[in-house]
């Protein structure tokens, strides 16, 4: 049996990686907003995060591995989406050194035309990988969604929510729109946030490439 991380932030990001290319297939800041939205649901479910008017707000007090409580309750009530997209690269940095420490993942550094950085990602053992896009799968094909792992299901509702194509390539997407709807729902309200904060960037890159 193969071990995989604990965290749903550490699994979306190794369900990020395209084992055909041996590359991250989604990075920067998209990527961040995926993993912000799992640190998010991961407190939902765990009932360390609630919901008040449409925001979060803090629950039953536990660990709080990335911060999130702590930010959100020293601030005003805010949307989800505002969360999701707060530090959304530092999200990325975090989780990337957080699987580096583990041995999940290997990390080169290199500058693009000697200038630019950038972080080369691969997974020693594409098992755990594998293992993960099963349970996603599973839950996206398999059990009554009421009977689903909470993280397989959070899964596919992230990865549906995030574009993650590695997941989820868009005739999956359609092909299975009400199933991901109900793993959505069950997931909690930080994967649709997802979803309305890159439809926002997408409408925004769009109206200043119009103008």
């Amino acid at each position: 049996m193969v071990d995989v991380p604990d965290s749903l932030p550490a699994r979306m990001f190794l369900l990020a990686y395209d084992l055909r290319k041996q590359r991250m297939a989604v990075s920067g800041g998209r990527l961040g907003y995926v993993l912000r939205a799992a640190a998010l649901t991961e407190l939902y479910l765990d009932g360390r995060l609630t919901e008040e008017r449409r925001k979060p707000v803090p629950g039953t007090p536990g660990d709080d591995p990335y911060g999130l409580l702590a930010d959100i309750a020293a601030s005003r009530p805010r949307s989800w989406q505002h969360w999701v997209r707060k530090d959304s690269r530092a999200m990325v940095r975090t989780v990337r050194e957080e699987l580096s420490s583990g041995g999940w993942i290997r990390v080169r550094r290199r500058r693009v035309l000697g200038l630019v950085p950038r972080h080369e990602v691969t997974v020693p053992d594409p098992r755990v990988v594998k293992t993960l896009w099963g349970g996603a799968s599973s839950a996206l094909r398999g059990r009554p969604v009421a009977h689903v792992n909470s993280l397989d299901a959070a899964a596919v509702a992230l990865a549906a929510a995030g574009e993650l194509k590695t997941v989820l390539p868009r005739s999956d997407r359609r092909r299975h729109r009400r199933r991901i709807a109900e793993l959505t729902a069950r997931s909690g309200p930080a994967a649709p946030a997802v979803r309305k904060v890159i439809q926002a960037d997408h409408a925004a890159l769009t109206s200043s490439g119009g103008s």
